[in-house]
């Protein structure tokens, strides 16, 4: 029996067929190579065995030469995207290796190359991406002088790019949240960059690969983007731009074997141009993912996408990470979202519409690629069709702000009238079987085709006319895979036969014969079938070039109809919830009246969302002190401002009675933390990172959220830090408006001391041994925390809550903290004296740890955990 082999290093002599497999392996190390064997892309030696482990493949094996067989697993070709879909999802590259030449036609060995690589961000095929996000590949570039980093998608042909020149490390960290990339290159080694590395494997899931040096070389760089941004060069004035750019048209250009033609604008911002939100801040603002796994319903995206298309759904995703600080366009914005939400039935003409538009923008790559199929043109036809019509319809109402957009839209007739004759309704999969071209779009194709399907009835008629010419009535015309198609004629009629007859084959009772028109007729008919799927496939790469030509302007298009479908959808949103239009300028002043958080009232249940008023400028209300008990919607509250001013600033309505939004230029929130152990930092730390992040970037014109800074470490220690913060941000230095919830009531004598400063508190009320939280944040502060009501409502047991109360009076009374009667200290094995003394000793302890105990500034999760500690040691 032969040997089995999973390692194609263990062969030195290989089968003809194995050797090719080996060549271009070894060029495409790295890669799992799928390798067209007929139907089948099969994989072999490691390859197999991963692909099946992955795929849940069965493992079988071939002939390899020496006598040995190479482990094999294969996957049908036409079925092959999604098998290639979950590999590029557990972030491995594949490379497909294709039948270059005709087998049919083929002398020896048929010819195969790889002629497209796919990895995690060079996806352009439509089962591997998901609609409503973008793909993106990013390439980071570290100079002398900063750092560049640029984001592709290649699937849509957007391109941006940076240049970060203070605070590298961090802000490319931000960045890189915000685009979220699948897969990364680098300049550096991980070695060099391992924070960087670690976020985007971890917090973005990427694929990162630091062994792409050669590709930032700069004059290789700058000569690739002169080829495909020659118009934008000027503006391209960092090297590390350049690089970081041209990294990216080379990596494309490598794996995609084609023309790197995916985009002709290049999306150059700076700092300064969008409201800028860091990594952690977006996070805890949900404001795209949620912090409770991967349940999108909790998220402000999810509650304002209501588009009809994706490529409305990723702009208004690229909206919410990137909101505006102009106010003018904001405004525009603003304009465009009123007037669908004023005209109810234009809104639903406009979503009807838009309803049977599809992914113009990927349809379109797939074309620019080269990876298009019949389907993929019959369905951008059916996304245009209906262009003429919604121009019609916005340039016919009374929409001043959407007819200036509608105006620029491209209804792209000539590319429909094409697609529209030429396409099938419903051509095949494949691009190599023909029944692609409609009839009657091209002469030769509708010959070919009635001759293929008429052949029989061919042969009919030629058989009815030699009889009608030479009298023999028998005549008939037969066909046998040995002779082809012949002319039959029985014995008694062969001097019946014309001299144009040439003889076939003698038979007893007949002869058989052929002609000239039957010989050309049956090489007609033979090869139609060949002659049809070769000239349909010939017709379909032109049509397919022909998109590929005008993506520019289908994606010009795709781009127009994407933002009316964001104006129609956040319209329908305000309608549905009662959102009304912000008022967005320069000033200082943040003032909402009424606001509510978009996403919690929409899971109240049938419970009544509390409203409240937000009042905020650099003047005399810099700093909301916000104090009172965990549970009563302090942080809810401070999030609903960051997510009311966020929706202005993209130019939506927003969850309020009123508002008036002056221009934030960055949020920052630091809203809790989990200790991250993987990197070794507590949640004190985390916290402290995120404080000096704020400090050291935060601006006069910013909004910050700081809720319970200090609270990680000793009472002391963290009263003194969360002073400091307080006192730094309300100073010169930074003079921000500010949102501070915090538990050490001590800080509410600030007011006093400082002009900024204004306490509030949110309302709650006892009941009996219960608390009943208002939701409502009134001026003033408070001195208690309600703890131990909390702890109760959180569940802690009736037996730790009452004396958890009996502690808290000999506290407040400045008594000795007597031990409770259940304390259990009682053991059979213990000698009474020598227990006493031990007891003593305990309650000497005891007593100590109380009496260091801050019970206001405590939290219920704190008071809980020193319960547990106490009751322990006095259990010992």
């Amino acid at each position: 029996m032969a040997e089995h082999i999973q390692s194609r290093h263990e062969l030195t002599n290989p089968t003809p067929m194995m050797k090719q497999y080996l060549d271009v392996k070894n060029e495409y190390d790295g890669f799992i190579l799928f390798y067209r064997l007929g139907d089948f892309y099969e994989c072999f030696f490691e390859d197999a065995v991963l692909a099946s482990r992955v795929l849940e493949l069965t493992l079988t094996s071939r002939d390899c030469g020496e006598g040995r067989r190479a482990a094999m697993c294969g996957v049908p070709f036409h079925k092959s995207d999604s098998y290639v879909s979950r590999l590029v999802d557990k972030g491995y590259k594949v490379a497909i290796c294709e039948q270059v030449e005709d087998p049919k036609s083929a002398v020896g060995l048929v010819k195969r190359e790889v002629l497209r690589v796919i990895t995690p961000g060079t996806v352009t095929g439509g089962e591997m991406l998901s609609s409503s996000n973008n793909n993106f590949l990013a390439s980071v570039c570290y100079g002398k002088s900063g750092a560049s980093v640029c984001f592709a998608d290649i699937s849509t042909g957007d391109v941006s790019v940076t240049f970060i020149d203070s605070d590298v490390e961090a802000r490319l960290i931000s960045e890189l949240g915000a685009y979220q990339p699948k897969e990364a290159i680098i300049n550096k080694s991980e070695a060099e960059c391992p924070s960087l590395a670690e976020f985007l494997r971890e917090k973005c899931g990427a694929l990162v690969d630091d062994d792409m040096g050669k590709l930032f070389n700069f004059d290789k760089a700058r000569e690739l983007v002169r080829v495909v941004y020659r118009d934008e060069m000027d503006k391209l004035s960092e090297p590390e731009i350049i690089m970081s750019v041209g990294a990216i048209l080379a990596y494309v250009k490598e794996t995609q074997k084609s023309d790197i033609t995916f985009s002709k604008e290049i999306n150059l911002y700076s700092r300064g141009e969008y409201l800028d939100i860091d990594f952690s801040s977006r996070r805890s603002l949900e404001l795209i993912d949620s912090m409770r796994g991967k349940d999108k319903r909790a998220t402000l995206l999810h509650i304002l996408d209501k588009t009809s298309t994706a490529m409305g759904s990723r702009l208004l995703r690229t909206w919410l990470l990137r909101p505006l600080i102009n106010p003018v366009a904001i405004s525009k914005r603003q304009d465009c979202v009123a007037d669908v939400y004023s005209n109810r039935v234009l809104r639903e003409e406009l979503s009807a519409l838009l309803q049977d538009t599809l992914d113009l923008e990927r349809l379109t790559a797939r074309a620019v690629y080269g990876s298009a199929n019949a389907k993929d043109l019959r369905t951008l036809y059916l996304s245009i069709v209906g262009l003429p019509a919604l121009k019609a319809m916005i340039l016919n109402s009374e929409c001043k702000n959407l007819k200036e957009i509608a105006i620029k839209l491209d209804t792209l007739d000539d590319v429909c009238d094409l697609l529209g004759r030429a396409i099938d309704d419903n051509p095949p999969l494949t691009i190599r079987e023909g029944r692609m071209i409609r009839p009657g779009f091209n002469p030769d194709v509708d010959y070919y085709r009635s001759v293929k399907d008429g052949g029989d009835g061919i042969m009919r008629s030629i058989a009815e006319r030699e009889r009608e010419a030479t009298g023999i009535k028998t005549l008939k015309v037969d066909y046998n895979k040995v002779f082809g198609y012949f002319i039959e004629v029985t014995k008694s009629f062969t001097d019946q036969v014309p001299n144009r007859y040439i003889r076939k084959q003698t038979l007893t009772n007949c002869e058989r014969y052929i002609t000239e028109e039957l010989k050309e007729m049956e090489t007609t008919i033979l090869t139609a079938e060949d002659n049809l799927v070769s000239l349909e496939y010939e017709l379909f790469c032109k049509l397919r070039d022909f998109v590929s030509e005008n993506n520019e302007r289908i994606r010009k298009a795709a781009a127009v109809i994407a933002e009316l479908d964001v104006y129609s959808a956040l319209a329908e949103v305000a309608d549905k919830n009662g959102y009304v239009c912000p008022e967005v300028d320069l000033s200082s002043e943040l003032v909402i009246k009424d606001g509510r958080h978009p996403v919690v009232e929409r899971f109240v249940g049938g419970a009544y969302f509390v409203p409240n008023d937000t009042r905020l400028d650099v003047a005399q209300n810099r700093l909301m002190l916000i104090t009172g008990p965990n549970m009563a919607g302090k942080s809810t509250y401070m999030r609903q401002v960051a997510i009311i001013t966020i929706m202005a600033q993209i130019g939506s309505f927003v969850p309020a009675k009123e508002a008036r939004i002056g221009v934030v230029d960055k949020i920052f929130t630091r809203v809790g933390a989990s200790d991250d152990l993987a990197s070794g930092q507590s949640t004190f730390m985390l916290e402290m990172n995120e404080v000096a992040y704020i400090l050291n970037n935060a601006t006069k014109r910013s909004l910050i959220i700081y809720d319970e800074v200090g609270r990680g470490t000793s009472t002391y220690d963290g009263m003194a830090i969360a002073r400091a913060v307080v006192e730094y941000t309300l100073s010169k230095k930074i003079g921000a408006k500010t949102l501070f919830a915090t538990h050490y009531h001590e800080l509410t004598a600030l007011e006093d001391e400082y002009e900024g400063i204004v306490n509030y508190n949110i309302a709650a009320k006892k009941r009996g041994d219960g608390v009943i939280f208002l939701r409502k944040i009134v001026r003033g502060g408070t001195d208690d925390s309600y703890g131990i009501e909390v702890a109760k409502l959180a569940g802690v047991p009736n037996d730790v809550v009452r004396r958890a109360k009996e502690i808290l009076v000999d506290i407040e009374n400045g008594s000795t903290i007597t031990l409770g009667k259940d304390a259990g200290l009682k053991k059979n094995n213990v000698e009474p004296d020598l227990f006493t003394a031990i007891a003593s000793t305990r309650e000497s302890e005891v007593c100590t740890r109380i009496s260091e105990i801050d019970i206001n500034t405590m939290t219920p999760i704190e008071a809980m955990n020193i319960l547990f500690e106490l009751k322990k040691l006095l259990e010992k």
